[in-house]
Protein backbone atom coordinates (compact mmCIF):
# COMPACT_ATOMS: atom_id res chain seq x y z
CA UNK A 1 0.00 0.00 0.00
CA UNK A 2 1.33 3.44 -0.94
CA UNK A 3 1.23 6.74 0.89
CA UNK A 4 -2.03 7.60 -0.91
CA UNK A 5 -3.84 4.43 0.18
CA UNK A 6 -6.08 4.42 3.23
CA UNK A 7 -4.58 2.34 6.05
CA UNK A 8 -6.27 -0.94 6.94
CA UNK A 9 -6.45 -1.37 10.73
CA UNK A 10 -6.49 -4.53 12.82
CA UNK A 11 -10.29 -4.39 13.20
CA UNK A 12 -10.85 -4.27 9.44
CA UNK A 13 -11.66 -0.56 9.21
CA UNK A 14 -9.67 2.09 7.38
CA UNK A 15 -7.92 5.21 8.61
CA UNK A 16 -6.46 8.06 6.51
CA UNK A 17 -3.33 7.43 4.49
CA UNK A 18 0.04 8.70 5.70
CA UNK A 19 -0.17 11.45 3.06
CA UNK A 20 -3.66 12.52 4.17
CA UNK A 21 -2.59 12.46 7.81
CA UNK A 22 0.40 14.67 7.03
CA UNK A 23 -1.75 17.37 5.44
CA UNK A 24 -4.95 17.09 7.49
CA UNK A 25 -3.94 16.15 11.04
CA UNK A 26 -1.97 18.66 13.10
CA UNK A 27 -0.14 18.10 16.39
CA UNK A 28 -1.45 21.39 17.79
CA UNK A 29 -4.58 23.52 17.24
CA UNK A 30 -5.24 27.22 16.89
CA UNK A 31 -6.99 27.29 20.26
CA UNK A 32 -6.49 30.60 22.00
CA UNK A 33 -8.09 31.29 25.37
CA UNK A 34 -10.53 34.20 25.51
CA UNK A 35 -11.59 36.25 28.51
CA UNK A 36 -15.34 36.64 28.15
CA UNK A 37 -17.01 39.88 29.22
CA UNK A 38 -19.94 37.90 30.61
CA UNK A 39 -19.56 34.51 32.28
CA UNK A 40 -22.51 32.31 33.18
CA UNK A 41 -22.78 31.36 36.85
CA UNK A 42 -25.90 29.18 36.84
CA UNK A 43 -26.69 25.48 36.50
CA UNK A 44 -27.73 25.23 32.85
CA UNK A 45 -25.56 23.01 30.70
CA UNK A 46 -24.73 22.55 27.05
CA UNK A 47 -26.09 19.34 25.56
CA UNK A 48 -23.27 17.85 23.47
CA UNK A 49 -24.72 15.45 20.89
CA UNK A 50 -22.11 12.98 19.64
CA UNK A 51 -21.97 9.83 17.61
CA UNK A 52 -21.65 6.46 19.29
CA UNK A 53 -21.04 4.73 15.95
CA UNK A 54 -17.91 5.63 14.01
CA UNK A 55 -18.15 2.86 11.43
CA UNK A 56 -18.97 4.75 8.23
CA UNK A 57 -19.35 2.37 5.30
CA UNK A 58 -18.40 3.70 1.89
CA UNK A 59 -20.07 2.78 -1.41
CA UNK A 60 -17.36 0.18 -2.06
CA UNK A 61 -18.06 -1.59 1.23
CA UNK A 62 -14.91 -0.36 3.00
CA UNK A 63 -15.56 1.04 6.48
CA UNK A 64 -13.97 4.31 7.56
CA UNK A 65 -12.84 4.37 11.19
CA UNK A 66 -14.52 7.64 12.08
CA UNK A 67 -16.28 9.21 15.06
CA UNK A 68 -16.25 12.77 16.33
CA UNK A 69 -13.19 14.81 15.37
CA UNK A 70 -11.35 15.66 18.64
CA UNK A 71 -10.51 19.23 17.65
CA UNK A 72 -14.05 20.01 16.49
CA UNK A 73 -15.35 18.44 19.68
CA UNK A 74 -13.00 19.92 22.24
CA UNK A 75 -11.92 23.38 21.06
CA UNK A 76 -15.49 24.81 21.22
CA UNK A 77 -16.01 23.07 24.57
CA UNK A 78 -12.92 24.81 25.95
CA UNK A 79 -14.62 28.11 25.20
CA UNK A 80 -18.01 27.00 26.51
CA UNK A 81 -16.31 25.92 29.74
CA UNK A 82 -14.50 29.26 30.03
CA UNK A 83 -17.88 30.98 29.61
CA UNK A 84 -19.18 29.09 32.66
CA UNK A 85 -20.92 26.01 31.25
CA UNK A 86 -20.87 22.37 32.16
CA UNK A 87 -21.82 19.60 29.77
CA UNK A 88 -24.10 16.65 29.33
CA UNK A 89 -23.15 14.24 26.57
CA UNK A 90 -25.80 12.37 24.61
CA UNK A 91 -25.59 9.68 21.94
CA UNK A 92 -28.18 7.87 19.86
CA UNK A 93 -28.22 4.74 22.02
CA UNK A 94 -26.44 5.78 25.20
CA UNK A 95 -23.27 3.94 24.18
CA UNK A 96 -19.97 5.81 24.70
CA UNK A 97 -18.96 8.72 22.52
CA UNK A 98 -16.65 7.63 19.69
CA UNK A 99 -13.71 9.93 18.94
CA UNK A 100 -11.35 9.86 15.96
CA UNK A 101 -8.32 9.25 18.17
CA UNK A 102 -6.01 9.18 15.14
CA UNK A 103 -6.81 12.91 14.77
CA UNK A 104 -5.98 13.85 18.37
CA UNK A 105 -3.51 16.79 18.39
CA UNK A 106 -0.72 15.08 20.32
CA UNK A 107 1.08 18.25 21.40
CA UNK A 108 -1.91 20.40 22.35
CA UNK A 109 -2.08 20.31 26.14
CA UNK A 110 -5.35 22.26 26.46
CA UNK A 111 -7.23 19.90 24.15
CA UNK A 112 -5.75 16.73 25.59
CA UNK A 113 -6.33 17.85 29.18
CA UNK A 114 -9.99 18.61 28.48
CA UNK A 115 -10.37 15.23 26.80
CA UNK A 116 -8.99 13.52 29.90
CA UNK A 117 -11.29 15.60 32.11
CA UNK A 118 -14.42 14.85 30.10
CA UNK A 119 -13.68 11.23 29.20
CA UNK A 120 -15.70 9.81 32.15
CA UNK A 121 -18.75 11.77 30.93
CA UNK A 122 -18.21 10.66 27.35
CA UNK A 123 -18.02 7.03 28.44
CA UNK A 124 -21.44 7.25 30.12
CA UNK A 125 -23.59 9.57 27.97
CA UNK A 126 -27.35 9.90 28.09
CA UNK A 127 -29.37 8.20 25.36
CA UNK A 128 -31.03 10.85 23.19
CA UNK A 129 -34.52 9.54 23.99
CA UNK A 130 -33.77 10.01 27.70
CA UNK A 131 -32.84 13.70 27.46
CA UNK A 132 -35.42 16.09 28.98
CA UNK A 133 -37.69 16.58 25.93
CA UNK A 134 -38.21 20.32 26.45
CA UNK A 135 -34.45 20.81 27.02
CA UNK A 136 -35.17 22.34 30.42
CA UNK A 137 -31.85 22.89 32.13
CA UNK A 138 -29.95 23.42 28.90
CA UNK A 139 -28.69 26.66 27.39
CA UNK A 140 -28.07 25.15 23.98
CA UNK A 141 -27.03 22.16 21.94
CA UNK A 142 -23.72 21.39 20.20
CA UNK A 143 -23.10 18.81 17.45
CA UNK A 144 -19.38 18.44 16.65
CA UNK A 145 -18.11 17.21 13.33
CA UNK A 146 -16.19 14.20 12.15
CA UNK A 147 -17.67 11.94 9.47
CA UNK A 148 -19.14 9.86 12.29
CA UNK A 149 -21.82 12.52 12.70
CA UNK A 150 -23.27 11.19 9.43
CA UNK A 151 -23.66 7.57 10.57
CA UNK A 152 -26.68 7.35 12.88
CA UNK A 153 -27.49 10.84 14.16
CA UNK A 154 -29.32 11.98 10.98
CA UNK A 155 -31.64 8.97 11.36
CA UNK A 156 -32.58 9.59 15.00
CA UNK A 157 -36.20 10.67 15.67
CA UNK A 158 -35.17 11.32 19.30
CA UNK A 159 -32.58 13.86 18.13
CA UNK A 160 -35.18 15.25 15.75
CA UNK A 161 -37.56 15.94 18.62
CA UNK A 162 -34.80 17.68 20.60
CA UNK A 163 -33.90 19.82 17.59
CA UNK A 164 -37.55 20.87 17.25
CA UNK A 165 -37.57 21.73 20.97
CA UNK A 166 -34.41 23.80 20.60
CA UNK A 167 -35.86 25.55 17.57
CA UNK A 168 -39.11 26.34 19.38
CA UNK A 169 -37.23 27.72 22.40
CA UNK A 170 -34.75 29.60 20.16
CA UNK A 171 -31.83 27.89 21.91
CA UNK A 172 -28.43 28.16 20.25
CA UNK A 173 -27.98 25.06 18.10
CA UNK A 174 -24.35 24.76 17.07
CA UNK A 175 -22.84 22.40 14.51
CA UNK A 176 -19.42 22.22 12.85
CA UNK A 177 -18.02 20.56 9.72
CA UNK A 178 -20.04 17.32 9.25
CA UNK A 179 -22.13 18.06 12.36
CA UNK A 180 -24.80 19.88 10.30
CA UNK A 181 -25.70 16.51 8.74
CA UNK A 182 -27.31 15.62 12.07
CA UNK A 183 -29.82 18.46 11.57
CA UNK A 184 -31.52 16.13 9.09
CA UNK A 185 -32.89 14.25 12.10
CA UNK A 186 -35.40 17.09 12.43
CA UNK A 187 -37.05 15.71 9.29
CA UNK A 188 -37.56 12.34 11.01
CA UNK A 189 -40.24 13.58 13.41
CA UNK A 190 -43.58 12.23 12.30
CA UNK A 191 -46.16 14.90 11.56
CA UNK A 192 -43.72 17.80 11.97
CA UNK A 193 -42.26 19.88 9.12
CA UNK A 194 -38.49 20.23 8.83
CA UNK A 195 -37.86 23.12 11.20
CA UNK A 196 -34.72 24.33 9.41
CA UNK A 197 -36.29 24.74 5.99
CA UNK A 198 -35.10 28.09 4.62
CA UNK A 199 -32.14 28.30 7.02
CA UNK A 200 -28.63 28.85 5.71
CA UNK A 201 -25.74 26.77 6.98
CA UNK A 202 -21.97 26.41 6.75
CA UNK A 203 -20.62 22.87 6.51
CA UNK A 204 -17.86 20.74 5.08
CA UNK A 205 -18.27 20.67 1.33
CA UNK A 206 -19.36 17.84 -0.92
CA UNK A 207 -16.62 18.84 -3.37
CA UNK A 208 -13.91 18.06 -0.83
CA UNK A 209 -15.60 14.85 0.29
CA UNK A 210 -15.65 13.71 -3.35
CA UNK A 211 -11.94 14.47 -3.68
CA UNK A 212 -10.53 13.02 -0.46
CA UNK A 213 -10.64 9.33 -1.50
CA UNK A 214 -7.98 10.21 -4.09
CA UNK A 215 -5.71 11.23 -1.21
CA UNK A 216 -6.57 8.19 0.87
CA UNK A 217 -8.36 10.16 3.58
CA UNK A 218 -11.54 8.17 2.96
CA UNK A 219 -11.27 4.57 1.69
CA UNK A 220 -13.84 5.15 -1.05
CA UNK A 221 -16.75 7.32 -2.24
CA UNK A 222 -19.24 8.24 0.47
CA UNK A 223 -22.71 6.66 0.37
CA UNK A 224 -24.34 10.09 0.55
CA UNK A 225 -23.22 13.70 0.62
CA UNK A 226 -24.00 16.21 3.34
CA UNK A 227 -24.57 19.38 1.34
CA UNK A 228 -26.75 17.63 -1.24
CA UNK A 229 -28.91 16.15 1.53
CA UNK A 230 -29.22 19.49 3.37
CA UNK A 231 -30.20 21.22 0.11
CA UNK A 232 -32.79 18.55 -0.63
CA UNK A 233 -34.28 19.09 2.84
CA UNK A 234 -34.68 22.79 2.11
CA UNK A 235 -31.57 24.44 3.54
CA UNK A 236 -29.22 26.87 1.79
CA UNK A 237 -25.62 25.62 1.95
CA UNK A 238 -23.10 28.46 1.88
CA UNK A 239 -19.70 26.72 1.89
CA UNK A 240 -17.74 26.63 -1.37
CA UNK A 241 -14.49 25.49 0.24
CA UNK A 242 -13.14 24.91 3.73
CA UNK A 243 -11.96 28.34 4.89
CA UNK A 244 -12.66 28.25 8.63
CA UNK A 245 -15.84 30.27 8.23
CA UNK A 246 -18.66 30.57 10.76
CA UNK A 247 -22.25 31.58 10.07
CA UNK A 248 -25.27 32.51 12.20
CA UNK A 249 -28.86 32.18 11.00
CA UNK A 250 -31.26 32.88 13.84
CA UNK A 251 -30.49 30.31 16.56
CA UNK A 252 -28.41 28.11 14.25
CA UNK A 253 -24.61 28.55 14.40
CA UNK A 254 -22.49 26.58 11.96
CA UNK A 255 -18.89 26.22 10.82
CA UNK A 256 -17.33 24.76 7.71
CA UNK A 257 -14.39 22.73 9.05
CA UNK A 258 -11.91 22.00 11.79
CA UNK A 259 -10.47 25.43 10.99
CA UNK A 260 -13.69 27.02 12.22
CA UNK A 261 -13.59 25.46 15.69
CA UNK A 262 -11.90 28.43 17.43
CA UNK A 263 -14.18 31.10 15.94
CA UNK A 264 -17.25 28.92 16.38
CA UNK A 265 -16.47 28.32 20.03
CA UNK A 266 -16.00 31.98 20.90
CA UNK A 267 -19.05 33.20 19.00
CA UNK A 268 -21.33 30.43 20.27
CA UNK A 269 -20.13 30.81 23.88
CA UNK A 270 -21.39 34.39 23.93
CA UNK A 271 -24.72 33.30 22.44
CA UNK A 272 -25.04 30.56 25.07
CA UNK A 273 -24.51 33.06 27.89
CA UNK A 274 -27.25 35.28 26.46
CA UNK A 275 -29.62 32.34 26.00
CA UNK A 276 -29.01 31.09 29.54
CA UNK A 277 -29.74 34.55 30.94
CA UNK A 278 -33.06 34.64 29.09
CA UNK A 279 -34.07 31.20 30.34
CA UNK A 280 -33.27 32.21 33.90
Amino acid sequence: MGCLSSKLTADGTYEPSSFAMAIAVKQTTDFSAVKFDRVYAGQQKVLVVCTDDGRFEMKNGKVFNSGNHPVELLVPLLHFKAAGFGFEFATATGKPVVVEMWAMPSKDAAVKDLYDELKPLMEKPTALDQVEPTLKGFAGLYIPGGHGAMVNLPLSPALGRLLHAAHKAELPTIADCHGPAALLAAAKVEGAPFCYEGYSVMSFTDATDKMTPKLGYLPGPMPWLQQAALKKAGMLTLSKAEKGLVHVDRELVSGDSVGAAQKLGVLAANMLVEAAAKRG
